[in-house]
């Protein structure tokens, strides 16, 4: 019976690993579950006698991947992940990809279902003190079309796609590397072989269907280690018609939070200042957004833009007048 039990916890352990990664090496598997290399070629043919597709492949480089099934699998989940996915799925429910809310609902309740009363009662808590607020429509993109570009980031394969820009709808052969999503939108980082250079795409503007995939791309250096900070700079400074540097007379660290990555980039120039650099093609958009975000400043560029702060300010001050004779 210890037997049994020690083979069966082993056979979960070996799946949820197989479930964690997409290959893995029979050593490297041996020396998770602490066995040999014997046992784990066993315990491969019992979860496939028990219907799951361990696929293999021999020699030095072989390994071992987790299949495409009939059926999907059961996911073996800690209590963290549990709640990261029941969370995740509500937020699903209402989020920015299309086609998402409906399936999102029905995981929702069947893992509500399963998930044992320690951890509903954390969800009921979560669901009961959040309310969506309702607002302006955002861009939603299609859940195959972001399944599709994920898919050819992880492959390294090249993809042909219809791209609605400044100038109307081009074709660019594309070879993906990241996808970046903001509160608002998703972007794609990929190299763009037509332009032999690094190029930064807003998902909602690549019209469905993608090509199918082309040739495997080899890998390349990314322009920044830290990609979601060079796509940052990227959709916060061009194509505007006004590119904006203004000097907050506050540290770095009192405007960070009234601030975002997707508004602007901001960057400390001493202990006592710092650097905001935005686009927009709104004059009063930009005098307006530096205002409100309650520090005294300066603005650097474009010059454009001091008789438009000089405007906000007139009207600002009529409307206090107005609002204190009532």
């Amino acid at each position: 019976m210890v037997f049994m039990l020690e083979t069966s916890a082993r056979l979960l352990r070996l799946l949820s690993l197989l479930q964690a990664r997409t290959d893995w090496t029979g050593a490297e598997l041996a020396d998770r579950l602490k066995v040999g290399l014997r046992t784990v070629r066993r315990d491969v043919e019992r979860l496939r006698e028990l219907g799951y597709p361990v696929d293999a492949t021999p020699g030095v480089a072989g390994g071992y991947r987790l299949g495409v099934g009939a059926a999907l699998p059961p996911l073996l989940l800690d209590d963290e992940e549990a709640v990261a996915v029941a969370i995740s799925l509500r937020m699903a429910a209402t989020g920015s990809v299309a086609g998402l809310e409906e399936g999102a609902v029905r995981a929702l309740a069947k893992l509500q279902q399963l998930l044992p009363s320690r951890l509903r009662h954390r969800m009921e808590a979560f669901r009961a003190a959040t309310v969506a607020l309702p607002g302006a429509a955002d861009p939603h993109v299609g859940a195959e079309l972001l399944a599709a570009i994920a898919a050819a980031c992880r492959d390294r394969r090249r993809v042909r796609l219809r791209y609605r820009g400044r100038d109307g709808v081009t074709v660019r052969e594309v070879e993906p590397h990241r996808l970046v999503h903001t509160p608002r939108r998703w972007y794609l980082l990929a190299w763009d072989v037509a332009k032999d250079d690094w190029r930064t795409f807003r998902v909602d503007r690549i019209e469905e269907p993608l090509g199918p995939p082309g040739a495997r791309s080899a890998p390349r250096t990314p322009p920044e280690e830290n990609t979601a900070a060079y796509v940052s700079r990227g959709i916060t400074s061009a194509p505007y018609a006004y590119q904006a540097r203004v000097l907050f007379h506050a540290p770095l660290e009192a405007v960070a939070p009234r601030t975002s990555p997707a508004a602007g980039r901001l960057e400390a120039v001493d202990a006592r200042t710092c650097l905001f650099t935005a686009g927009s093609n709104s004059l009063r958009e930009l005098a307006v957004h530096v205002a409100v975000k309650g520090f005294d400043f300066e603005v650097l560029d474009p010059p454009e833009l001091v008789p438009v702060l000089w405007e906000v300010r007139d009207r600002l001050d009529r409307a206090a007048a107005r609002s204190a004779c009532r």
